[in-house]
């Protein structure tokens, strides 16, 4: 079979020193950090969104991407397009993909065609997986792109769209069991509300619980033993979105019967739209076990939208593997590139080269990261910060014997505690010398 990238070579790791745009510098998938491989570590996934659908267009101007099936139209350009996806994470040794179920086919006039469209290209996959190791980290439904969704999909005020959406999970779910995908991502793009003055929210998010306990049921029923996911995000589309952080979503997952099926899939991008860092999101969810997997990218300080930049902040990569690693990895989770090259970056060899500073920019990450906890550089200040609770009355505290009549006895006689410096800056030196 012919390359649609005849210009794009075999992506080569050559070291730090390396000037080569086309080469690695940080990232060498059979090095070992530790006991595991770069590799294993990572999980690096290509977005099929951005990186094979993806044209450049903006709010503002049209397409400028120049891709080798522009051309094409319908399946013949969806066929080529998954041998492109092929082509590329082989080229740059990214072992997954993950797709939206409109990405990779064509929507028809009716569901029943739409799913034809979509068994062909999932056939294609199949094929195509024979001769790859390209495997399938998620897949997912697009409940928001088409004008049926634009009130919501499981949380539409019309009964017929919630229809509509489940039939769409379910054959998504099937696919992606197909293809073995070992997660199942739900990012609600329309399931919140622009203005409460026509929003019923108590029966919306009722209806966004039954819509994922249906889809919890129907995995059983067809043997999908892969991890669900949610996606938190604040706002884009909606002014307020229903998942608007880890912690709104970890609430309605436990108010919900939900949160032994779920796990959290969180954006640095949509981190910062919600106001947090990206470490926050990651470890409020590491501290209650629902850290999934991570879209990796990376947002402008100073826009307020969800920009989906390459990521290329050292800082950010590192804090993120900082809490990935204290969790014990991603395990089927991985780190997935939804992100963009800008739109003047509009050739096939920026789009690679994005990737590379992406993959490099996070094995950096992973390096430091696992250097500062080998040495245990911030877990030995953090255990003196928090000493008071490990012995003596802390330690009575958290173990449930103590009232607040036994603590006001410990304290109304005694001058105040001798507090321990925070030392931020002393810390944030550390990470800098690490770096």
């Amino acid at each position: 079979m012919s390359e649609l990238f005849s210009d794009i070579p075999k992506i080569p790791y050559e070291g730090p020193k390396s000037d080569n745009p086309l080469a690695f510098k940080r990232y060498d998938p059979d090095r070992k950090v530790g006991n595991t491989t770069m590799r294993e570590h990572l999980r690096f996934s290509m977005a099929f969104w951005h990186s094979l659908t993806g044209a450049g267009r903006d709010p503002f101007g049209d397409p400028t991407m120049r891709r080798p099936w522009d051309k094409a139209t319908g399946l013949e350009a969806a066929r080529m397009r998954m041998r492109g996806l092929f082509e590329l994470t082989e080229k740059l040794s990214i072992p997954f993909f993950c797709f939206h179920d409109r990405d990779i086919a064509p929507e028809a006039a009716t569901l029943r065609e739409t799913n034809r469209n979509l068994d062909e290209i999932v056939a294609l996959a199949k094929e195509l997986m024979k001769g790859s190791p390209t495997r399938l980290l998620w897949g997912t439904a697009n409940l928001f792109s088409n004008p049926r969704y634009m009130h919501g999909a499981a949380t539409s005020p019309d009964a017929l769209v919630f229809a509509h959406a489940a039939a769409q999970v379910k054959k998504a779910l099937e696919v992606t069991k197909e293809l073995g995908g070992q997660n199942y991502v739900f990012w609600g793009g329309r399931e919140g509300y622009d203005t409460l003055l026509n929003t019923d929210m108590k029966l919306e998010l009722d209806n966004l619980a039954r819509f994922l306990h249906l889809a919890v049921a129907y995995a059983k029923e067809i043997g999908f033993t892969g991890q669900f996911l949610i996606e938190p995000k604040p706002k884009e589309p909606t002014k307020h979105q229903y998942d608007a952080d880890a912690a709104a979503c970890y609430a309605f997952l436990k108010e919900h019967d939900l949160a032994s099926k779920f796990k959290l899939n969180i954006e640095t991008n949509h981190a910062t739209l919600a106001g947090h860092t990206i470490q926050h999101e990651l470890c409020f969810a590491r501290a209650h076990g629902v850290l999934g997997s991570v879209d990796a990218n990376q947002g402008d300080e100073l826009l307020g939208w969800d920009t989906d930049q390459f990521p290329t902040n050292l800082y950010t990569a590192t804090f993120m593997m900082y809490e990935i690693l204290k969790n014990g990895g991603l395990h089927s989770g991985g780190l997935n590139f939804d992100a963009k090259p800008r739109r003047g970056s509009w050739t096939e060899r920026d789009l690679v080269v994005s990737h590379i500073v992406g993959m490099d920019t996070f094995a950096r990450g992973l390096e430091v990261a696992h250097a500062m906890i080998a040495d245990r550089a911030l877990d030995r200040p953090m255990g003196e910060r928090y000493g008071s609770w490990a012995t003596g009355l802390g330690a009575s505290i958290r173990s449930g014997s103590e009232s607040l009549a036994s603590l006001e006895r410990c304290v109304l006689d005694s001058p105040d505690a001798d507090l321990l410096s925070g030392r931020q800056e002393e810390l944030e030196g550390i990470v800098n010398r690490y770096i």
